[in-house]
């Protein structure tokens, strides 16, 4: 039988009162929890702070705790200050709020700023270990959570990753031999190849697609951050998709007055711009228009694509940026995709603190709207988690 996993949680306690640190001191230092659904044995070693300011500084030194309990009524800034403050800071400690002078407007306020439970002075030692013990369980068992949901990641990158370099070499053979019976075929044989190298195409990038979605998703992914011109980039898609689009007559717009900058990885910026101005050309209807406009509000960078296409439904809207969904009815038959454009989009949206969204009507067009915080990059790995909570 496998021994249970021992795991120490730091504590953090903020309250003025001396004594009370003291003795919560003692008895957390000799508590343990068994967190039996995932085989750990939880103890405890605590940290006193007199002020919530000496707390901030702890962090602001490079400190690190799993548990906070915290005073309301403090010297200095309250407790809900602290709380305010750790939310700017976009710090995740789960909080006990400990007090004497709770309201039910002071709770509403501390649970929206993220308090995880209250404990009313006075306290006894058993209501204090209950409490602990609640937020143990549930600390723990989030983070055993994330961990399986971190291999699962990295498990189906691993199989991708082998997966396509199996099936490029294949593919690139088909590919040749395809072109050599070309030669010297009848045109009707000729078409008929042709449709084969189409359809290998898309499984190539098909491969390309996935493998690009679970580099993102593992974290496997290389992110490289500098300031870039979103308006430089978009210029360029729309240069790439130009002669695609001449072949039906779309025309395609830039509306961005001046250039958008960010500090971002170019690469993930292109692969948005890629997918939003490609769809929009693939979707549209013979002379039909797509404009790409570009904004920044403050932090935030928006990114629109607009296009006078087939439009959606909105059962058909609310499926999209989910992985494989392709919208298949009379209209899209022919037209080639992996369904995994629009969810590559979206979790790159999210690695930025943004999101990406569907405005479309049917018969008349769409407008994907992609919101990208500037002030949130580069922070690949709490935002990676974020992003693969939606998963």
């Amino acid at each position: 039988m496998t021994s249970p996993r021992q795991e120490v949680l730091k504590v953090a306690m903020v309250d003025d009162e001396a004594p009370l640190c003291a003795a919560v001191r003692r008895i957390l230092n000799k508590f343990r929890v068994p967190v039996e659904d995932v085989g750990v044995d939880v103890s405890y070693t605590t940290f006193t702070f007199a002020t919530g300011e000496q707390f901030l500084e702890s962090l602001a030194r490079g400190e690190q705790y799993d548990l906070l309990l915290l005073d309301l009524k403090l010297p200095g800034m309250s407790g809900l200050d602290v709380l305010k403050e750790l939310n700017q800071q976009n710090r995740s400690l789960l909080t006990i709020m400990i007090t004497a002078y709770a309201t039910f407007e002071t709770a509403v306020e501390a649970t929206k700023l993220g308090a995880y439970d209250f404990l009313p002075k006075p306290f006894s030692p058993e209501e204090l270990r209950y409490s602990v013990r609640k937020a143990t369980n549930q600390l723990v068992i989030s983070r055993e959570a994330r961990r399986l949901a971190e291999e699962q990641r990295q498990v189906r990158f691993n199989f991708i990753s082998v997966l396509s370099h199996e099936l490029k070499a294949p593919l690139n053979a088909i590919e040749g031999y395809l072109k050599i019976l070309r030669e010297g075929e009848s045109p009707e044989r000729q078409a008929m190849i042709d449709r084969c190298l189409i359809r290998l195409d898309g499984m190539r990038k098909l491969i390309f697609d996935l493998l690009d979605l679970t580099r993102i998703e593992s974290g496997q992914k290389a992110r490289h951050f500098s300031e870039v011109d979103v308006r430089a980039i978009a210029q360029r898609t729309i240069d790439l998709f130009a002669p695609e689009a001449a072949e039906r007559n779309i025309s395609i717009s830039l509306d961005a007055p001046d250039p958008v900058l960010m500090i971002a990885d170019p690469g993930e910026i292109e692969i948005i711009l890629n997918n939003l101005v490609s769809n929009a050309v693939k979707y549209n209807r013979p002379n039909g228009q797509v404009t790409v406009r570009l904004r920044r509000t403050g932090a935030v960078v928006k990114i629109e694509v607009s296009d006078t296409g087939i439009g959606l439904t909105p059962e058909e809207a609310s499926k999209l940026f989910k992985e494989f969904v392709r919208i298949r009815n009379e209209e899209t038959v022919n037209i080639l995709g992996s369904g995994l454009g629009l969810s590559t989009v979206k979790k790159l949206a999210q690695l930025y603190g943004g999101d990406a969204t569907v405005k479309s009507q049917k018969g008349v067009g769409s407008t994907f709207t992609v919101t990208l915080s500037d002030g949130d990059s580069p922070r690949p790995e709490a935002d990676r988690t974020q992003a693969a909570a939606a998963l």
